[in-house]
């Protein structure tokens, strides 16, 4: 018996946003491209297309420093509202030297970070916009799953 595997990509996906219904974007893209999504079918979605249309995108401006950002942002040289957003994520701080900051996430999982993106993050300034990761992955997974 042999099996076979392929990836493909779906074309034609829209910028994601606060609200987006990711399982009819994939959907609707597949039945565009002529993909039957079945069974046997893995989709594989960026966190980052979750993360946007869960609203976890945050303006920097919009966040104060603790004490403790301020000197983690010492140390590390990072903006200190950022760190003041991995500290929010996060259960423990594990490495702080200079433009590093690794950290326990609350999920358990170990990163820089916090896995805050902050990179074609879309906004005004999209220097001042980033993205958390979402708040509960596994179900974030499962609704999509759901819905595809």
């Amino acid at each position: 018996m042999s099996a076979t595997v392929s990836f493909s990509a779906l074309a034609g996906l829209p910028e994601v946003a606060a609200g987006t219904d990711l399982a009819e974007l994939i959907v609707d893209a597949a039945r565009r491209a002529g993909r039957a999504l079945g069974d046997d079918t893995i989709v594989v979605v960026a966190q980052k297309i979750v993360s946007k249309a869960e609203g976890r995108s945050l303006r920097l401006d919009s966040v104060t420093p603790s004490p403790r950002a301020l000197e983690l942002a010492g140390i590390t040289g990072k903006d200190a509202r950022l760190v003041e957003l991995i500290l929010s994520e996060s259960s423990a701080v594990l490495r702080a030297v200079p433009n590093v900051l690794v950290v326990r996430h609350r999920l358990g999982w170990v990163m820089a970070n916090a896995g805050i993106d902050r990179s074609n993050v879309p906004g005004s300034r999209s220097d001042e916009c980033v993205l958390l990761l979402p708040l509960e992955p596994e179900r974030s997974a499962a609704r999509l799953r759901a819905g595809i």
